[in-house]
C-alpha cells in the first residue's frame, strides 16, 4: 500500500527520500520527523562524524499548511559534510588531480562484492551509497508512519537488550517504561544495572581499534487482530517485518517471540493458550511474539535483530589491493567503536513503517478520517466474535 524510493551518497550534498500511498489530511510534524534523526544520531560509541551532522527534515512535496495531500511526499536530509566533499563527490567536474581512490575493500563490509559488481575501480563509488548513513532515510519514512500509527493507537520502542559479552537482566513490563528509561540511557538499555558494563564493552573495543555489537528488541503494541495474511508468502507480516530488519546495515539475525529458544522447548512449552474472558480473546502468554499465521494476533509484537561489529576497524584486518592485488590491510573510513543503540532507533522506524504499511493495507488509504472509521467499525465487528 505504501512505498518509499531513497538515493544520496554519504558525503554527497543531501539525502533524499520520496514516500507513497500515505492517506492524505494526516497532520504531520516536523519536529517529530527530526526528533527520530537526532535520536539516531545518539549512542555511546558513535564516530566523528556525528559531531558534524546535525540531521533536519525538509519537506518539499506532498503536505500543505502541516497536512499530507495523499500524493507523494518528498523528504530531504542535507549532508553538512559535503563542504568538506565538493571536489571528492562532485556530480560533473572532473576528478580533483590529488584524488585518492579506495581500493583495498573491508572484510564484511559490500565493498568488495559490490565493486565486483557494478564494474568500479574505486571503492568509494559503493561504500558511499552502501554506508549507514542511508539509515537517515529510513528513520525519516518511519517517521512519518509512526505519526500515522500515533492516530491509531499504535506504539513503537525498542530497547539494547545485549551488548558485546553483557546481557540485561531485568526489563519492564509496559513499553511506556521501556520508552522512558531508555531515553535516559546512552546505551539504550531499560535495564540500568548493566549499563555501565555495555560502556565498558564498548570502551574496550575502542581501546583496542576494534567493534562491537550486539542484540535489540523492538516492541509494537496495539497492532488490532488481522494485520497481515497467511494466504501468500509475500503477505505474512513475519516474514515482511524480518526482510526490512534484515535491510538495515550490519543486522545479521531476527527472531520474533522466543525465536530460536522455539526450537529447544516442547511445543506444550512454546504456543500460548487461548482464553476467552470479558467478551474478548485472550492469551496469558506471548511466545509467539503477536504473530501467529503471519498475522497479528492481538498481543504486542515483539522483534529481536542482532548486529555485527561494524565492519570498519582503526586496526584493520587484512586485505588485498584491487589494482595491484598486492596484500594490503584494509582501508579505514572514518566509522562509529558500536552503533547497536542507534540501529534499535533505526529498527523503531523500519518496524513503523511495515505496520503502517500493513495498516493501510487493511483498512485503507484516502483519507485518515477514512481509515480511523474503517478501524472503528472493524473493532465494532471483532467485538461481536
Amino acid at each position: 500500500m505504501i512505498r518509499y524510493l531513497s538515493a544520496g551518497e554519504s558525503h554527497g550534498p543531501q539525502l533524499t527520500v520520496i514516500l507513497e500511498g500515505l492517506p492524505s489530511r494526516l497532520k504531520l510534524s516536523k519536529e517529530v520527523i527530526d526528533e527520530q534523526l537526532r535520536r539516531r544520531q545518539q549512542g555511546y560509541g558513535r564516530g566523528r562524524r556525528m559531531q558534524i551532522e546535525s540531521d533536519s527534515a525538509e519537506i518539499t512535496s506532498g503536505v500543505r499548511f502541516g497536512y499530507t495531500l495523499g500524493t507523494p511526499i518528498t523528504i530531504h536530509i542535507a549532508n553538512r559534510d559535503f563542504k568538506n566533499w565538493t571536489d571528492r563527490m562532485a556530480v560533473w567536474d572532473d576528478p580533483p588531480e590529488n584524488l585518492k581512490e579506495v581500493t583495498r575493500p573491508r572484510p564484511g563490509h559490500a565493498d568488495l562484492a559490490g565493486a565486483i559488481k557494478y564494474d568500479h575501480e574505486d571503492i568509494r563509488n559503493v561504500l558511499e551509497r552502501a554506508s549507514a548513513r542511508n539509515t537517515a532515510t529510513m528513520v525519516a519514512a518511519g517517521a512519518v508512519a509512526r505519526q500515522l500509527l500515533t492516530q491509531v493507537g499504535i506504539t513503537v520502542a525498542a530497547h539494547v537488550v545485549e551488548l558485546g559479552s553483557v546481557k540485561v537482566t531485568a526489563v519492564p513490563d509496559d513499553i511506556g517504561t521501556i520508552l522512558q528509561r531508555v531515553e535516559q540511557s546512552e546505551v539504550r538499555v531499560a535495564d540500568a544495572g548493566v549499563e555501565a558494563e555495555m560502556k565498558a564493552q564498548i570502551d574496550l573495543a575502542k581501546e583496542h581499534g576494534d567493534t562491537v555489537g550486539g542484540v535489540f528488541e523492538v516492541i509494537v503494541e496495539g497492532c488490532p487482530v488481522g494485520l497481515g495474511s497467511f494466504a501468500h508468502p509475500d503477505r505474512r507480516l513475519d516474514g515482511r517485518l524480518a526482510a526490512a530488519m534484515m535491510s538495515i546495515q550490519a543486522i545479521k539475525g531476527v527472531e520474533i517471540g522466543l525465536g530460536f529458544e522455539a526450537a529447544r522447548r516442547f511445543g506444550s512449552k512454546v504456543h500460548d493458550a487461548i482464553h476467552y474472558q470479558h467478551f474478548s480473546y485472550v492469551r496469558p502468554s506471548n511466545s509467539a511474539g503477536g504473530l501467529e499465521g503471519g498475522v497479528t494476533n492481538g498481543q504486542p509484537v515483539v522483534l529481536r535483530c542482532a548486529m555485527k561489529p561494524i565492519s570498519t576497524l582503526y586496526h584493520p584486518l587484512e586485505s588485498v589491493d584491487m589494482k595491484t592485488k598486492e596484500p594490503q590491510l584494509a582501508a579505514v573510513e572514518r566509522s562509529d567503536y558500536c552503533a547497536v543503540p542507534a540501529a534499535s532507533v533505526v529498527a523503531e522506524n523500519v518496524a513503523a513503517w511495515v505496520i503502517a504499511d500493513a495498516f493501510l493495507e487493511k483498512f485503507g488509504s484516502d483519507s485518515l478520517e477514512q481509515v480511523q472509521e474503517n478501524l472503528q467499525a472493524y473493532g465494532k465487528r471483532v467485538s461481536r466474535r
